[in-house]
């Protein structure tokens, strides 16, 4: 909790800091960029910050957080909180790198604000920096902890032995230890961080979801190229499609990430959009290496059947479970006569398919999409504490506090 202090402080200072906070969070980037540019090898994504997408993020997240210190002190956002750790713990951030963080936020919050930033607002807003801070790092010590790694060894070589073209735009690696040390097992759902050197000599880091069940020898993971639409292509994904090849090296992360398929016997409902089936298909998987016996009901859109990633690893692995099926949406029209049983015209409907009673629900797609499809759950009286859902990108904050 705020101190007594603080707290009316930060009450009346949470309207002007919210105002500005995006350009608070651009200036304190382009600040501390300068001062460190070790932190652009390696640690953040330049694509993210050339877009706006990361300042988006630092700034809805600390709003939303001071916010909730505000209004709702008893009922933190540990649910975003989880899902930053588990981002921050993938690409090896260090407690002591906080410092920086806050020495560079609190001059970005001067030079925006200046004069209004009395020593007593300055005092008031470090104390908010720090107890995000502080429950940040003690959830990434407690994730290190688990996997018996820290920063500097969570990153391993594997080589890559199979890529798959599974559409125009989504290839497939497979890649196999290249050392005896111990593989840390993935959970149903999780990532990987890759981090690969640009021609530029900068190493980027990108998270990729893995989308199969460990075999304790192999990782495999699915890289959709981005194309800019007016904007930059994307940077590591057209250089792991155009240049990695079999053969090559690859420098991967442990496993991370928080939205994670639970064990139990209840119906599971997976919903994906696109290339977000990538966690999907790593969680039937799963499924299947564990002899599940639950009922599973999968949901796909895409725009044709031609984009649709992973179709035969995933409808082979529903057929491998007693009790599941398929349903897709293709956004293009096509010949009716040519569509299979459980294929759909336009954007997914959940309302037009009986879902199981007591469902679990997971989801994964464009924001709009999980948005859209949640809201319409939820509509249908499915609790929301039985919808998880894996957002991409930096801007984790929208998802729950929109």
């Amino acid at each position: 909790m705020l101190s007594d202090t603080a707290l009316p402080i930060v009450k009346a200072t949470l309207p002007v800091v919210g105002e500005n906070i995006q350009e608070i969070a651009r200036r304190f980037y382009g600040h501390m960029f300068s001062g460190h540019p070790e932190l652009l090898d390696g640690i953040f994504n330049r694509g993210n910050q050339a877009d706006g997408r990361q300042q988006q993020a630092l700034a809805g997240s600390i709003a939303a957080f001071a916010g909730y210190l505000v209004d709702r002190p008893e009922r933190l956002p540990d649910h975003l909180l989880s899902r930053i750790a588990h981002k921050h713990v993938s690409l090896g951030l260090r407690p002591d790198q906080y410092q920086i963080v806050h020495d560079n936020l609190m001059w970005a919050i001067v030079d925006v604000l200046g004069d209004a930033v009395t020593p007593e607002v300055a005092a008031a807003w470090d104390e908010v920096y720090w107890l995000m801070a502080n429950m940040l790092i003690n959830k990434e010590r407690g994730l290190y902890g688990a996997v018996r790694l820290s920063p500097e060894t969570i990153w391993r070589t594997w080589r890559v032995v199979e890529r798959t073209q599974e559409t125009e735009d989504v290839l497939t690696f497979l890649v196999e230890r290249t050392d005896e040390r111990e593989v840390k097992p993935s959970l149903p759902g999780q990532y990987v961080t890759l981090k690969i050197e640009m021609p530029d000599g900068v190493h980027q880091p990108r998270q990729y979801s893995l989308t199969r069940a460990d075999d304790g020898m192999h990782r495999q993971f699915s890289v959709k190229r981005v194309h800019g639409g007016g904007a930059p292509d994307g940077e590591v994904s057209n250089l792991l499609h155009d240049r990695v090849r079999v053969g090559d090296e690859v420098v991967l992360s442990a496993p991370f990430g928080d939205v994670v398929l639970e064990y139990s016997d209840r119906p599971l409902v997976l919903a994906s959009a696109g290339i977000g089936i990538t966690p999907m298909a790593g969680m039937l998987s799963h499924l299947v290496q564990s002899g599940s016996r639950r009922q599973v009901l999968f949901l796909h859109a895409a725009n044709s059947p031609n984009t649709f990633a992973l179709r035969r690893q995933v409808t082979e692995d529903l057929g491998r479970l007693p009790d599941a099926s398929l349903v897709t949406w293709y956004a293009e029209q096509g010949d009716p006569t040519q569509m299979a049983d459980g294929e759909l015209v336009g954007f997914m409907d959940v309302g037009s398919v009986e879902l199981p009673l007591d469902a679990e629900y997971y989801l994964c797609g464009p924001l709009v999409f999980m948005q859209a499809v949640r809201s319409a759950l939820i509509g249908s009286g499915v609790p929301a504490r039985d919808i998880q859902y894996e957002v991409f990108g930096p801007d984790l904050w929208l998802a729950d506090f929109q």
